[in-house]
């Protein structure tokens, strides 16, 4: 009877929760989120800093581990939760409940739990394999590679531009999905961004876009069946845009692959899309780039840009790109109508990622010739900014870290006014009867 009441006196002096924070352990409860979430990186030999795969691993970061997902800094995944679209492809963010898991486990002493409870080990692709692969069920029909590059272990940002070869196709191809790989694992510290891009003979580029693009974060791109980007056939070479950012280690003869993905040969799809596209959120109308990106010490600065839609235009995709000073970027559709939609909001920006954001088929943003997009950028030149190098200084355009851009790639598909009735006819439909079948009906 007393020890009873000893055990009840104790119970009742803990904080609420404490009891329950013991029975969280790893084997049961944590090892299925992080295999589900983290270990793709975080593994032995990843360029992630700590494998989280066993317990002995895991436990030593728990109070790190706890701090991460609270402040929802990892899994990387900074899209504002409460405005715009919430459907995507590729969501990363840990649930709220996933969340207060790992905080209870953290809080409770990170407890191992029973080895029955372990779930089996996660099944993951060799370190540098093509992701899109296993996707496709194929090795990429094409694969162009970089002149090899040696980052320095220390210093200001680098640019690799080499142009390669391309050895050309003797008709024309359809590209369904493209990779921009780099070297695994150390490239993938130093390659911050990057584009590739077709030339030809006549010195054009590509279609005016490039045929991969790159961030950290944002690592391939895949289009809707039926929709594809064209490769003309001839000769051509490789236009290359690298950009590197020494970590502290010198990577010698670093090489970027790409993997292109093709339609059956003779295949047209339907309709022709030119993946990523740049709209500028700087100064526009043939004035200077980046005149306007002026960031006093110590202070903000907001930035907006309008691009008026010609043609009807389906978005699958939208990926910030600010440098460290950057804070928040968003992408507003204004229509014809007077209507206005917020699409997508990144509010928690961070320099470190350059993460593209891909909507579910049916929340793509489908629009009407005539709708406005305006996007709007926030820096942040304070010392609250936890990645501000010096808020000391006034910062302008360039292209270092160090200094400023404003825009936004988005992936963008141009749309005869018949298709845009013909997708917009099927959604629809589609729509109704997920509303019937949620009925009952």
């Amino acid at each position: 009877m007393r020890r009873e009441l000893i055990t009840l006196v104790i119970a009742s002096a803990l904080p609420v929760g404490a009891l329950d924070a013991q029975e969280v352990t790893f084997t049961r409860d944590v090892a299925p989120i992080l295999y589900e979430n983290c270990v793709e990186c975080h593994r032995p030999g990843s360029f992630a800093p700590m494998s989280l795969l066993t317990y002995e691993t895991a436990r030593m970061y728990a109070p790190l581990m706890k701090i991460k997902v609270q402040t929802r800094q990892m899994p990387p995944w900074h899209v504002d939760q409460t405005v715009g679209i919430q459907a995507f492809d590729n969501e990363a963010s840990l649930t709220d409940e996933e969340i207060e898991t790992i905080v209870r486990w953290a809080d409770g002493g990170a407890l191992k739990g029973d080895d029955a409870d372990m779930p089996p080990p996660p099944m993951l692709a060799e370190g540098g394999a093509w992701v899109l692969e296993e996707t496709y069920g194929r090795p990429p029909d094409v694969v162009v590679s970089s002149a090899p590059y040696d980052v320095i272990a220390n210093g200001q940002d680098q640019w690799w531009g080499p142009s390669e070869k391309f050895g050309g196709i003797d008709r024309d191809r359809w590209i369904k999905g493209y990779e921009f790989k780099p070297a695994y694992p150390n490239g993938l510290r130093v390659v911050h961004h990057g584009h590739a891009s077709l030339r030809y003979a006549d010195g054009s580029g590509f279609g005016g876009v490039g045929i991969a693009h790159y961030g950290v974060g944002k690592r391939y791109e895949t289009f809707p069946e039926g929709v594809g980007m064209l490769v003309p056939a001839g000769e051509a070479e490789v236009s290359w845009n690298i950009h590197y950012f020494p970590v502290g280690e010198a990577v010698e003869n670093d090489v970027v692959d790409v993997g292109l993905w093709f339609y059956p040969e003779g295949e047209r799809p339907e309709i022709e899309t030119r993946g990523e596209v740049l709209y500028r959120v700087d100064r526009m109308n043939g004035m200077p780039r980046g005149g306007d990106i002026l960031i006093p010490p110590y202070g903000e600065q907001v930035l907006q840009g309008v691009h008026v839609l010609k043609s009807p235009t389906l978005i699958s995709s939208f990926r910030p790109h600010m440098h460290m000073r950057g804070k928040e970027m968003s992408m507003e559709a204004i229509y014809p109508d007077g209507r206005r939609e917020m699409l997508g909001k990144v509010s928690d920006y961070r320099h470190i990622w350059q993460i593209s954001y891909q909507f579910e088929e049916d929340a793509k943003p489908l629009l009407p010739a005539g709708t406005m997009l305006l996007f709007t950028s926030v820096f942040d030149n304070s010392a609250e900014n936890p990645l501000n190098p010096d808020p000391n200084q006034w910062v302008v355009f360039g292209r270092r870290g160090v200094d400023e851009m404003s825009h936004m790639w988005v992936g963008t598909t141009i749309l005869e006014q018949e298709e845009y009735d013909t997708m917009l006819e099927r959604r629809q439909e589609r729509q109704e009867q997920l509303a019937t079948q949620a009925g009952g009906g």
